[in-house]
């Protein structure tokens, strides 16, 4: 299990993937006015799915399934050789090689990182689910954010699944350590000095990659 932010990526890529959007469509960064409004919200109320619903749907609300897979496509092509860190996929391909089952566990929404997943060859995508209204983008969640708490509960979901199989599972971020403490081989990946002190003390190992 791969998450993809900071951990197969040199860095988050939600903010990225919809300035590019705003770049192939710049008028919609007139539907920015609320986004103001969403981060004083997120200061009350720290629902990081919230924000992120709130910020899509101003970016992207109303687009057409194909504008979005255009966009998305295009934003991939612009940055891929840049996106990836060299031994996050080094390490991808040495599961890979050894016959290991694949699932990129994010986050992010799935209007991208399925077309990320696929691209790098996981045999499954886990991820924060958008909502759609008559094949347009809605913009607010239609699953749990991925994170924290809620990638342990996706994480015991597949165990469940697979009874008997050894998991691997690798995050760069404080919230991703409940998980990683469930695998049987739980890695920290470019962790943050706190993060790295947290991991430690539960017994997990931690790891730079460039």
């Amino acid at each position: 299990m791969f998450d993809l932010d900071g951990t197969l990526t040199r860095r988050d890529t939600l903010l990225p993937y919809l300035a590019s959007a705003l770049g192939a469509r710049p008028r919609r960064v007139l539907r920015l006015w609320s986004a103001p409004f969403a981060l004083a919200a997120f200061a009350l109320d720290a629902d990081r799915g919230r924000l992120k619903g709130r910020l899509i749907r101003a970016v992207l609300g109303g687009l057409a399934r194909a504008e979005v897979a255009a966009l998305s496509a295009r934003f991939l092509d612009r940055h891929w050789s840049r996106l990836f860190r060299p031994e996050a996929l080094a390490a991808l391909e040495r599961h890979r090689a050894a016959g290991d089952y694949l699932v990129l566990l994010s986050a992010s929404t799935d209007c991208y990182v399925r077309e990320i997943g696929a691209r790098l060859g996981f045999d499954e995508v886990v991820c924060t689910e958008l909502l759609w209204r008559a094949e347009r983008l809605d913009g607010a969640l239609a699953s749990a954010n991925r994170r924290g708490a809620e990638k342990t509960r996706c994480l015991l979901k597949l165990r469940a699944e697979r009874p008997g199989v050894r998991f691997a599972a690798y995050g760069n971020a404080a919230s991703d350590l409940e998980h990683l403490a469930r695998a049987e081989a739980g890695l920290l990946v470019n962790g943050s000095g706190r993060a790295r002190r947290a991991a430690r003390a539960l017994g997990i190992p931690t790891a730079s990659w460039r």
